[in-house]
């Protein structure tokens, strides 16, 4: 083991309260206040999507490479870089004059997030290898809290200071600093993670070297296929859900709220629980079955407008959807050799932000030539069994 139990667990705590603080404050710097600063700033409204992406970019664009460098020069030495950008990103706000700032702040601030994912995931795995689907999880869940703190946090400090948007962006970079402060007790560990660089050539030719060999490797690109195809669908039916409730079904805002609220709650409570079970009996079966129950309740949603149905439908899928993302990340660090564990990572967490991206792109074009919110799940239900059938047909479904 990397480390010994106890400082494993001092380790591992380290991490999960970071994560907590860091992504609330990425989160609560555009939940609920980017729309309206956007648009305080004059922002035209065809450049509205823009400063929503902006922040999503650097994660397809420096995950890999981050996570690449992490193999070579160690993860508390990049990950760093993400607690730096985590405490200075948000005060750059406050000198925000033009609306186009925005998408160049929003631009700087996604690097946080990028570097931040495949880093501790890729932490964690190494720490703790009898208990990684479990342990990769409880991280997510503890970011997931900080994630669902932010809209509730950012929308109290707005009320209280009559939309005050510098105090907002205060006390977002409060909870960054805090955040990259607590990053540095990860340095006060006398031992660290192994990491195992490949030798005899430049940085850049190492790096290069280990993304072809995780290119060529067919059964890291099935689980990375099924990872993109899980985020293209959650960033789907985090949005247009919301729509189709509102709609067509003319539910309430609470209502709503409640739909959309108990499929998170779901998410973070079950998904260590799945973890801990796909450490028991292996990674293929929640894979498969997480991505088959998803499939047939989002079959179902366009057909039901009934809100107890609805309430379970959301349940159901927010529990499919964790069986899959537990078990995810800890297979393709199981697929590699110790030396690209960290590409590994940052390939499937690349991965991960091309699907949540092009999801919402594409499902919103599908709905505007169709016109129909049977169409878009369909299309949602078809990607996720044919994306299931390619991880049965490769490899590592036989040896997972």
């Amino acid at each position: 083991m990397a480390l010994q139990t106890d400082k494993r667990k001092r380790y591992f705590l380290i991490l999960c309260i970071f994560g907590a603080f860091a992504i609330l404050s990425s989160t609560m710097s555009k939940n609920p206040v980017l729309k309206p600063f956007a648009t305080s700033l004059g922002t035209p409204v065809s450049v509205l999507g823009f400063v929503a992406a902006a922040s999503t970019i650097p994660g397809m664009l420096i995950s890999l490479p981050a996570a690449s460098l992490s193999d070579i020069v160690g993860r508390k030495k990049v990950l760093l870089l993400s607690a730096f950008v985590f405490a200075s990103a948000p005060f750059l706000y406050l000198l925000i004059t033009e609306w186009w700032q925005i998408i160049l702040v929003r631009f700087y601030h996604g690097f946080a997030t990028a570097i931040f994912v495949p880093i501790t995931e890729t932490m964690v795995a190494e720490n703790f290898p009898t208990k990684r689907g479990e342990r990769i999880s409880l991280l997510s869940s503890a970011t997931v809290v900080g994630r669902g703190l932010a809209p509730f946090l950012g929308g109290y400090i707005l009320f209280a200071t009559n939309d005050s948007y510098p105090t907002l962006y205060l006390a977002v970079g409060v909870a960054g600093a805090t955040a990259s402060a607590v990053s540095l007790l990860l340095f006060t560990e006398r031992k660290r993670a192994v990491v195992q660089p490949l030798s005899g050539k430049k940085t850049s030719a190492k790096m290069f070297h280990g993304w072809l060999e995780i290119i060529r490797n067919h059964s890291v690109l099935a689980v990375s296929v099924i990872q993109a195809s899980q985020y293209y669908v959650f960033g789907t039916v985090e949005f247009f859900l919301v729509g189709y409730l509102v709609e067509v079904v003319m539910l309430d805002p609470f209502s709503v709220g409640v739909i959309m609220g108990c499929q998170i709650v779901a998410l973070i409570i079950s998904r260590p629980i799945m973890g801990r079970i796909s450490d028991k009996i292996g990674r293929r079966v929640p894979i498969i079955s997480g991505s088959v129950i998803s499939c047939l309740l989002l079959l179902i949603v366009p057909f039901v407008n009934y809100f107890p149905i609805l309430l379970l439908l959301s349940i159901g899928y927010g529990l499919g959807f964790a069986m899959v993302i537990s078990s995810t990340s800890a297979l393709i660090f199981e697929l590699v050799p110790s030396d690209l564990a960290g590409s590994s990572m940052g390939f499937l967490s690349s991965m991960m932000d091309v699907g949540q991206t092009l999801g919402p792109i594409i499902s919103g074009l599908i709905l505007s030539i169709s016109l129909q919110y049977t169409a878009l799940f369909s299309s949602l239900s078809l990607l996720l069994i044919t994306s299931s059938v390619v991880f049965i047909l490769s490899k590592t479904a036989k040896s997972g």
